[in-house]
C-alpha cells in the first residue's frame, strides 16, 4: 500500500510539473526565485560577513557606481552590492517564515470553522474580522525590535484571508457525498478533517502560501523602512530606511534607493507569478479562455 501511495504521488507531481511548465510566466517567476535563493545562500562566500561592518568599510560615504563598487556605497562606505546580496538572506527568511506562520494559523482556523460551523464558526469569523483590520504595524510597535518580532507581527496579523478562503473550501468539501459516507462509517471529527478535508484544501493553501510570501516580504520592507525592524540586521527594507536617513532622496543618490527597491519588486513579482501559475494548474477552471 505504501509503495502504491508513493507511486501515485510521484505520478501526480509529474503531472503537475508538466502542466506548470506550460505557464511561461510561472517558469520565469520560478527561475528568478531559484536564482535569488542561490545568491542568498551563497552570500557568505560571495561577499563575506565583513560586508556589514561599519568600521572596516572599504570605500567612502555615498560613492557613485564604479568598477570597484558596481552599485556604489552607503553612508558608511560599505558596498551596496554586498549589502544587497546579504540582505536577500534576511528578506527571504522573513517572508518564508512569516508566510508559513500565517498560512498555518489561517488553515487551522478555516478548517475548524468550516467543519464545526454554528456558534464556533460565528465566533471564529468575528475574531478573523478583528485581525483583518489590525495591521502588523501595531504588534511591531509594542514588541521589541528584532527579526523574530517582525516575523511574529506579520504572521499573526495576515492569516485572516487564508482562514476565510479555507473555510469556504472546507464547507464545499464537506457537502460532498463521500463525507457523509465517512461519517456514517464512524469517521470522527479528526478523521474527517485530516483525511478528507485537509488534502482537498491543500492546493488552495499551496497557492495562497506563495502569495503570502510576496506580501510578507513587502510588509517586512515597510516595517524596516518605518524604523521598526532590527537595526543590527541588513535587509532590503533596512537599506531603504538607511537611504532615507542619509538623505538619498533629496540629494539625488539614486543608486542608494534603486537596488533594494527593485530587488523587493522583483521577488514579490516572482512569487506572485508562481502563485498564479500554481493556482491555474490546480484549478483548471481559472485557465478557461486563456
Amino acid at each position: 500500500m505504501t509503495s502504491l501511495t508513493w507511486t501515485r504521488r510521484r505520478a501526480s507531481m509529474a503531472r503537475f510539473w508538466r502542466q506548470y511548465r506550460r505557464r511561461r510566466a510561472g517558469l520565469y517567476g520560478l527561475g528568478a526565485l531559484v536564482l535569488i535563493a542561490l545568491v542568498a545562500l551563497a552570500a557568505p562566500l560571495l561577499v563575506g560577513g565583513d560586508v556589514r561592518s561599519v568600521t572596516d568599510a572599504p570605500g567612502t560615504a555615498l560613492e557613485s557606481p564604479s568598477g570597484r563598487f558596481p552599485l556604489g556605497t552607503d553612508q558608511f562606505g560599505r558596498s551596496l552590492l554586498g549589502l544587497l546580496l546579504w540582505g536577500a538572506r534576511v528578506s527571504l527568511a522573513v517572508g518564508l517564515l512569516a508566510a508559513a506562520l500565517s498560512v498555518a494559523i489561517g488553515t487551522l482556523i478555516g478548517i475548524l470553522a468550516g467543519h464545526f460551523g454554528g456558534w464556533f464558526s460565528t465566533i471564529a469569523m468575528r475574531v478573523t474580522d478583528w485581525f483583518l483590520v489590525m495591521p502588523a504595524l501595531v504588534l511591531a510597535t509594542v514588541l521589541s525590535r528584532s527579526v523574530w518580532t517582525v516575523i511574529l507581527a506579520i504572521g499573526v496579523t495576515s492569516w485572516p484571508t487564508t482562514a476565510r478562503l479555507v473555510r469556504a473550501q472546507t464547507i464545499a468539501v464537506e457537502s460532498r457525498p463521500y463525507i457523509e459516507r465517512a461519517k456514517a462509517l464512524g469517521g470522527g471529527h479528526r478523521h474527517i478533517m485530516s483525511r478528507h478535508v485537509l488534502p482537498n484544501v491543500m492546493p488552495l493553501v499551496l497557492s495562497q502560501t506563495t502569495l503570502c510570501i510576496s506580501s510578507a516580504i513587502l510588509t517586512e520592507a515597510t516595517l524596516a523602512f518605518l524604523g521598526l525592524g532590527d537595526p543590527t540586521v541588513v535587509s532590503w527594507g533596512g537599506m531603504l530606511q538607511d537611504a532615507r536617513e542619509a538623505g538619498a532622496v533629496s540629494s539625488g543618490h539614486w543608486w542608494y534607493l534603486a537596488p533594494p527597491g527593485i530587488a523587493i519588486a522583483v521577488v514579490a513579482l516572482a512569487f506572485t507569478l508562481c502563485g498564479r501559475a500554481i493556482e491555474t494548474v490546480l484549478n483548471p477552471k481559472l485557465g478557461v479562455g486563456r
